[in-house]
């Protein structure tokens, strides 16, 4: 998104001498996106940023996928995969367990109490919700807070690392593309401004503020990137300065942590369509969140979800706070994930649609994510599965 920012020192002039007090120069990176043809920023180093003096394998978890085959709908508890104070020994980068993926994009759950070690996805972006706790997490290009309902976006390729704080579990829903995530195209103008029918504008953005220098020798750097056929690898680095050298940097291109509540939910007379609650998008998916809000004022309206055919997607809610109308009487709760695939019709649980008649507010907080490929069970989604759930419209098991 074209949004400018300016940190630190930069010259006048870019591709131009840019010279430390001892007269020596810093290195100027382009970072940009598509090659030389999308969003771009310029960072300049104390120290040559492709110095390597080691690579290695670094072996990465399993991120095997099995089919949804037969088809069916699947709730998945994920905060049963970190049971008692298994998080105090889990990063954020490392502890992280595939709960759902295809080729667009890979659904992660993680509970970290641990820093992570410095980190550089250069498959694609990541999109990382917070779903409780705190963390910093220090970049390349500065450092960011990151607390309870933000969204934290990292481009593909930014070194960084996850500090949680304040000694609580820090719960990470983790969206990483094979592509760029960015606000929805339709609420942008041809030169990216975010407009006036947005949800959200770039005073709700927060990036880095200043620079963040360190110091160090022989740092290592874990690398996800591309491997023979297509697989996902990973490589360790080793730096011989700490790659945290920028003293300067500008451009459109950066991590910025965008919080949900700053989201200002799209309502009408009568029920509203998913696009409405889209927050991001990446290529073959989007990100939608459900705030609280007032609902459907028609005199006549029904405020929960009519039932709905997913013909072209399959559609993904991780249910992070409040109470879900559409969906009580299922076993669904906080740090649950529905997933009602494409080939399946799926609406509210029995009762559901007659309750809501009348009802002026949600209360329901969610993070959606719709693909247009069919998602597959990591080993994460495997290990948590409610077996029931697909049953509990009918109120009877299998045949």
């Amino acid at each position: 998104m074209a949004y400018y920012r300016l940190l630190g020192e930069v010259p006048p002039k870019r591709h131009t001498q840019h010279r430390r007090p001892d007269g020596g120069l810093y290195y100027e990176e382009l970072m940009g996106e598509e090659g030389f043809s999308s969003d771009s920023s310029l960072l300049y180093h104390r120290y040559i940023p492709s110095a390597i003096v080691d690579a290695t394998d670094w072996p990465l978890p399993d991120l095997t996928t099995s089919a949804n085959h037969p088809l069916r709908p699947r709730h998945l508890r994920l905060h049963d995969l970190f049971p008692g104070e298994e998080w105090k020994r889990q990063d954020v980068v490392t502890g992280r367990r595939l709960v759902l993926g295809n080729a667009d994009v890979r659904i992660s759950y993680v509970v970290a109490g641990e820093p992570s070690p410095l980190y550089r996805n250069a498959l694609g972006d990541e999109c990382v919700y917070i779903e409780s706790g705190e963390a910093t997490v220090e970049t390349v290009f500065g450092a960011l807070p990151a607390r309870q309902g933000d969204y934290v976006l990292l481009p593909r390729a930014t070194t960084h690392r996850w500090l949680p704080r304040g000694g609580a579990p820090l719960r990470a829903y983790v969206i990483e593309a094979n592509s760029h995530i960015t606000p929805p195209r339709r609420y942008l103008s041809k030169f990216g401004q975010l407009l006036e029918h947005s949800p959200y504008c770039e005073r709700d953005l927060h990036g880095p503020t200043e620079p963040l220098l360190a110091e160090g020798t022989d740092v290592e750097v874990l690398v996800k990137h591309r491997g023979p056929g297509g697989a996902i690898v990973g490589t360790r680095f080793v730096y011989p300065q700490h790659p945290f050298d920028v003293v300067g940097w500008d451009g459109c291109l950066y991590p910025y942590t965008f919080n949900v509540s700053d989201f200002e939910p799209i309502t009408g007379r009568v029920h509203q369509p998913p696009p409405v609650h889209q927050v991001f998008e990446g290529t073959n998916f989007v990100i939608c969140n459900f705030v609280p809000r007032k609902v459907d004022y028609h005199p006549l309206s029904i405020p929960v979800p009519y039932y709905h055919s997913n013909v072209d997607s399959d559609e993904v809610m991780f249910y992070c706070g409040g109470d879900y109308e559409a969906r009580k009487g299922s076993g669904i709760g906080q740090g649950s994930i529905s997933l009602h695939p494409g080939g399946y019709s799926h609406g509210p649980q029995p009762g559901a649609y007659e309750r809501s008649i009348g009802v002026e507010f949600f209360d329901e907080l969610a993070v959606m994510v719709d693909t247009f490929r069919p998602l597959e069970l990591g080993e994460g989604g495997r290990a948590c599965e409610d077996p029931g759930y697909a049953w509990t419209w009918s109120g009877r098991g299998p045949a």
